[in-house]
């Protein structure tokens, strides 16, 4: 077993991916079941929102960086 080199990845990186999994992931897949159980106003709205945060943040991460 090998261990895996971490100390290359930067703070934004991690900033970026942690931002994916606790907001944007699930707002998306949240989305997606509304979207399978026929709720397609809010389905559509969750997936909305995840998409808006996304663009969001890469916006201030192009402001700050």
């Amino acid at each position: 077993m090998t261990y895996v080199d971490t100390s290359d990845i930067s703070a934004q990186m991690f900033i970026t991916v942690l931002l994916l999994l606790l907001i944007i992931a699930p707002l998306i897949s949240l989305g997606v079941l509304r979207l399978f159980q026929s709720k397609k106003k809010s389905g559509l709205l969750l997936i909305t929102c995840g998409i808006a945060v996304y663009v969001l943040f890469q916006i201030i991460m192009y402001i700050y960086s």
